[in-house]
């Protein structure tokens, strides 16, 4: 089993914010492959299935950002998984707009979505799908800018992200990070 985990902040005021494109792709995952996320357990909102032969659990946890180890933390022991189970969906500033990145291990990047499950696991041995947001225009601060919503221009292009995205984590998931990132990180031009 596979613990794909979104990142985001919950509740009504946040769905919109750029930096809740972890629980969107979670979302269009759920609703595209029919995994309901009917279950409220560790500090989340969960559901399993399967992804042609590979069994998956999607994860939303339901914790603020910057708590978000605890609830993958509570999964990954629940259900006897390891950190290297573990795909985490995140937002990233230093990425354009609309661009995919796999990365395994590593920092977290100034990420405190990241930084929480670094933390509570004591190792940063996962798989993470960073989506670009971009930079915020001049000036603004990066944590103001990760919580206010897309543009109407980028809200143009979010759904074929979400989709993108969605593709990428099958393939990953199915063939393998090395023939997703080929696939799905290739450089422009």
């Amino acid at each position: 089993m596979k613990l794909i985990a979104g990142l985001g902040n919950p509740g009504i005021q946040y769905q919109n914010h750029r930096h809740n494109i972890g629980f969107r792709v979670i979302d269009y995952l759920s609703k595209n492959i029919n995994i309901p996320l009917s279950t409220k357990k560790f500090h989340a909102l969960y559901g399993i299935g399967q992804i042609e032969s590979q069994e998956v659990l999607l994860l939303k946890p339901m914790t603020f950002m910057n708590r978000s180890g605890v609830a993958i933390r509570e999964a990954l022991e629940f259900f006897n998984l390891i950190p290297e189970d573990l795909i985490v969906i995140h937002d990233d500033l230093d990425l354009p707009f609309g661009k995919l990145r796999f990365k395994r291990k590593g920092g977290d990047g100034g990420h405190q979505g990241v930084r929480s499950i670094i933390e509570s696991l004591g190792r940063n041995t996962f798989v993470r799908l960073k989506l670009g947001i971009g930079r915020p225009p001049g000036g603004m601060d990066p944590a103001e800018y990760v919580l206010s919503p897309f543009s109407k221009e980028e809200k143009l292009h979010l759904e074929e992200i979400l989709c993108r995205a969605s593709r990428a984590l099958i393939v990953m998931l199915l063939e393998g990070i090395e023939k997703a990132m080929n696939q799905f990180q290739r450089r422009a031009g």
